[in-house]
Formats: C-alpha cells, sequence, structure tokens
C-alpha cells in the first residue's frame, strides 16, 4: 500500500545507492580534475585549484617544475584513490540486481501533477545550460563586442569575426593540427583497444588482466598531470618528438585509452569465437582472421568508441596547453590564448565554428553507421 514516493526512498534509492554513490564518485574525480572552467573563470580572479596551480607553476618564467610536480603528484593520489573506490563500488553491484531470467515488466510510474513540474524543470535546465549560454556566443561573435543577451545584440549584424577567425594563420594552422590529432589518436585508441580486448577476451594468456588494468589507468590521470609527465619524459630521453605533434598525439592515446576499451571489450564479448575458429581452420593467419573478420564485426562499436574520442581530442586541453609549440597549436590553446589576451568576440565566433564543426562531424560519421547499416533510423 505504500505511494511511490516511499518507494522511491525506502527501495528504489536504497537499490540504486551504489550506482549513485559510483557516479558521484567519479564525477568528484572529473571535477578535482577539471582545468578549463578554473582557468578561464578563477585565474583571472586569483581564484586557483590544483590544475590551474599546476599551470602556474610550470608557465611561470622561469617555470617552477619542482612545485608543478609536488602538487601533481598530490592531485594524482586523489584521483587514484578516488578511482580505486569507484571501482570497489561497481564491483559489488552485482549484489543489488533486480533484473534476472525470471518474469519481469517494467511499467511507467505516472507522476499525476507532479509531471509538468519535472517537465518544466527538465526544459529549465535545458535553456539555462545549453540555449541561453549558445545564444550568448552567436550574438557575442555576430555583433562585433561582448553585449548582454538581448535582441539587440542581433541588430549590429556583422562577420568580421569570422573573417577574421578563417584568415588569421595560427587559426587555421590550429584547424588542421586539430582534425590531425582527432583522426588519428581516435583511429590509434580504437585499433590499440580492440586488440587489447581481443587478447582479454579471447586468450588464455597469464597476466591478461593486468593489460586491461593497465589501459585503465590513465582514467585516474587528469590531463594536466599528463602534459607535465610527458614534459618530464621527453626532455630527459633522447627521443627528438617534444614540440611536435607526436608528443600530442602520445597524450591523447594514452589519456583516451579507458574510453577505447570499454566499448571494445563490450563489443567483443558479443561475438562468438566460433567465428574465429571457422577462419583458422580454413589456414587464414591470425592477422588475417583479426582484420578481416573481427574488425567489421567490431565495427559498430569501433565507430561509436572512434567519434567519442575524436570529439574529446578535439576539446583537449588541460594536456595541450604544456606540450603546444611554434607550430603545433590546436585549437582548444588558441581559444585560450584568445580568451587570455582580452579578445573576446575571436573566441565567440572561433567557439561557435568548433561547435558546429564538431555537429557536422558526428552527423557524417552517423550517415556512413547508417549507410553501413550499423545506424537505423
Amino acid at each position: 500500500g505504500a505511494n511511490n514516493f516511499t518507494c522511491l526512498r525506502q527501495i528504489t534509492l536504497k537499490i540504486l545507492r551504489p550506482m549513485l554513490l559510483s557516479t558521484m564518485l567519479i564525477l568528484f574525480i572529473r571535477g578535482i580534475e577539471s582545468f578549463e572552467v578554473p582557468a578561464l573563470i578563477g585565474i583571472p580572479a586569483r581564484i586557483f585549484v590544483f590544475t590551474t596551480k599546476i599551470y602556474e607553476a610550470a608557465s611561470g618564467f622561469p617555470p617552477a617544475l619542482g612545485l608543478a610536480g609536488a602538487n601533481a603528484s598530490i592531485l594524482l593520489l586523489i584521483s587514484i584513490l578516488g578511482v580505486y573506490l569507484y571501482q570497489k563500488l561497481t564491483a559489488r553491484s552485482e549484489s543489488f540486481t533486480t533484473i534476472t531470467g525470471k518474469a519481469y515488466r517494467p511499467r511507467v510510474i505516472d507522476l499525476g501533477r507532479w509531471k509538468y513540474v519535472f517537465s518544466a524543470g527538465c526544459v529549465l535546465f535545458f535553456i539555462l545550460t545549453l540555449l541561453v549560454p549558445v545564444l550568448a556566443l552567436l550574438g557575442t561573435s555576430f555583433s562585433g563586442h561582448m553585449v548582454a543577451l538581448t535582441p539587440e545584440a542581433f541588430k549590429n549584424f556583422t562577420l568580421d569575426e569570422y573573417r577574421f577567425v578563417l584568415s588569421y594563420p595560427i587559426i587555421t594552422r590550429a584547424f588542421r593540427n586539430s582534425i590531425l590529432l582527432a583522426v588519428g589518436s581516435a583511429t590509434a585508441v580504437m585499433l590499440l583497444t580492440s586488440i587489447i580486448a581481443w587478447i582479454t577476451v579471447r586468450t588464455q594468456i597469464p597476466g591478461r588482466w593486468l593489460l586491461d588494468a593497465l589501459t585503465f589507468i590513465p582514467i585516474a590521470v587528469p590531463g594536466v598531470i599528463m602534459g607535465v609527465s610527458m614534459i618530464f619524459v621527453y626532455l630527459t630521453l633522447p627521443i627528438p618528438i617534444y614540440g611536435t605533434l607526436w608528443i600530442l598525439l602520445v597524450a591523447y592515446v594514452t589519456l583516451y585509452m579507458p574510453y577505447g576499451i570499454r566499448v571494445a571489450s563490450a563489443t567483443m564479448v558479443q561475438i562468438h569465437k566460433e567465428l574465429e575458429e571457422a577462419s583458422t581452420a580454413s589456414g587464414a593467419s591470425w592477422a588475417q582472421t583479426f582484420f578481416r573478420i573481427v574488425l567489421p564485426l567490431l565495427l559498430p562499436g569501433f565507430l561509436s568508441g572512434w567519434i567519442y574520442v575524436a570529439i574529446i581530442s578535439l576539446r583537449e586541453l588541460s594536456a595541450s596547453i604544456f606540450l603546444v609549440g611554434q607550430g603545433t597549436e590546436v585549437l582548444s590553446t588558441v581559444v585560450f590564448a584568445l580568451w587570455d589576451s582580452g579578445n573576446i568576440t575571436g573566441v565567440a565566433a572561433l567557439g561557435v565554428l568548433m561547435t558546429l564543426f564538431l555537429i557536422v562531424m558526428a552527423l557524417v560519421v552517423q550517415t556512413w553507421q547508417r549507410k553501413l547499416g550499423i545506424l537505423r533510423e
């Protein structure tokens, strides 16, 4: 005889507790690792967090790499502890299973009059977090100066900022570099994680679990720490990639391996090994079997992981800001430099172009998936 609210409080929330706690924990990790927002808003107001303190130490003159390393070590320990607790919570989630092979029929809960309140809340959240910022970005980019979000903002229409963005050599070079790195890192991540997923799922190699664990470790490494550690490593090793696009590619691939391995492993377990056994029995080598049978079957997950890694690579700032040099600028660092120099309208125009480019790229991949029959209408 309990009502919906009592069921939610006494049963549903208790069942969801591991998921809620693990989600809060991963959001805490992501929050403490965040660099972009604290840098853009906090640094001008002299409000620092771990990541911006590391950036200030490493980018000062002379660079205080020792102080940056000390702050990075503390941040890394906090992140590792958070990931460890997250793994413990998700590992215990099986004891809260509610859907089994027995008869189960989901039902929709009627919220009654409250459905209008919740619907209004969702619409308001969408307006405040997405629609208003996008309109403000558009208004600033088309008006030529920073304006309040009113109809007046769109009266003085001008394309001067877009002409500046599209004609500025550093920005056009950053576009090219960002596209190369996005395509390269997404392809490398998905190929590597597909092979690792095959090893961990299909083989009986001793210690293969360690390989899977190693690919998950970078999720505990903030981008700021990745950038600082790359400086330490490649300034001492006789490998001449510091100051080139290669060091950015290495950083991106390392940072995004955890996302690729989760997609690849989830897709790999859905493919029965008898297909590979039939190929091997027909005389095909491992490479032929993997690239001509396994990889095409992995294509739905491969493309989903690919587009996700490509998009977050295009947006990456926290590691890139430490690793870019003359000629290796990327879009995110150019946006940061424009903001730092006070060119707000240039930031708005470039932000609009970046958003449009990401939307177009996602639509192109979705169209390709539909043509291949991977994504249905």
